[in-house]
């Protein structure tokens, strides 16, 4: 079979980070559109304040997962970004940084290879609401 691309963006509102959203179903419904049966997806959030990752999204494991993005770049400390933009955002780079902006998915007869309880979610870690575009590129045949 002849090598194939399908290139999309999903867009995503966002509240306050950090807020978490299962992008599982889009993602799916993207690869399904793309007609590719084998290959992969490789997507990145545009913008420095948003990641991307997978985690199983049940509300005790977002619960979990935003806590440790605290514990890991908290609110309120000193940043060198707020020195500078006085922006308050300071931390919201540093943990996006962190978590990372892309992800790549393996494709196989058509479908995600992902976990059974395993769901691609989006991060905004702003100090305000974000809509928040996700480039997509479906690459294989």
């Amino acid at each position: 079979m002849k090598p194939m691309i399908f290139s999309s963006i999903i867009e995503k509102s966002l509240q306050i980070g950090p807020d978490i959203q299962d992008l599982t179903h889009e993602i799916a419904e993207l690869v399904r559109r793309s007609g590719i049966s084998n290959g992969m997806i490789q997507m990145n959030v545009i913008g420095s304040t948003g990641s991307l990752t997978t985690i199983e999204f049940e509300p005790g494991v977002v619960e979990d997962l935003k806590d440790a993005i605290e514990r890991l770049a908290p609110k309120g400390m000193i940043y060198r970004h707020e020195l500078a933009w006085h922006d308050g955002n300071g931390h919201s780079h540093v943990q996006a940084a962190l978590l990372g902006p892309s992800l790549a998915i393996a494709i196989q007869g058509g479908r995600l290879m992902l976990g059974t309880w395993q769901q691609v979610v989006i991060i905004n870690h702003d100090n305000k609401p974000r809509k928040r575009k996700i480039a997509c590129t479906v690459i294989g045949a």
